[in-house]
């Protein structure tokens, strides 16, 4: 990933664009500190919450766990909207891939948290959920920011304030 530099601040939705294989993803794992930095630095307040919805969310293996207690365990606040109210007495393990996708950018979008890092949110969701999914990020809390990680370039062009396109790097 080529040098990249940029600040998100509460409220709003920062979207970061490029190629595939420019490091957008690593680039959210370096924020987490799940990810080797080689050069550079990364400032942020040891202080900032971060929710990290990752571009394949991992479900919990074996673990007979319903929608509202994965909820309950992510510190997820408020009522979910309506279209993730049928999966809060449905098991994780039941869930399609777009419907366990949604309910888990719905949990990091609503918990207590100053940064929210989304991952390709729309991978394997219908055209209802991208439409709640987008509904979400329009309506942000004022105390919490969003970068937000698409291919999808009309959504990223919809929801997001402003945009950083993230360039391979060279040498």
């Amino acid at each position: 990933m080529g040098p990249v530099s940029f600040s998100v601040r509460a409220g709003e939705v920062l979207g970061l664009g490029g190629a595939n294989g420019a490091g957008k993803s690593t680039l959210l794992k370096a924020l987490t500190g799940t990810a080797k930095i080689f050069s550079g630095r990364i400032l942020r307040s040891s202080e900032v919450r971060i929710a990290h919805h990752r571009q394949r969310p991992e479900r919990p293996p074996e673990l007979p766990l319903l929608g509202r207690e994965l909820l309950a365990l992510m510190d997820a606040e408020g009522d979910p909207p309506e279209l993730a109210q049928a999966l809060m007495d449905r098991p994780v393990a039941e869930m399609s891939g777009g419907q366990y996708q949604f309910l888990q950018a719905w949990a990091c979008l609503n918990s207590p948290v100053d940064v929210v890092l989304l991952d390709e949110p729309t991978n394997n969701l219908d055209g209802e959920a991208i439409d709640a999914l987008g509904e979400m990020l329009n309506q942000l809390s004022s105390d919490r920011a969003v970068v937000l990680v698409s291919h999808e370039q009309a959504f990223l062009n919809a929801h997001c304030h402003r945009r950083q396109d993230v360039e391979p790097w060279t040498s």
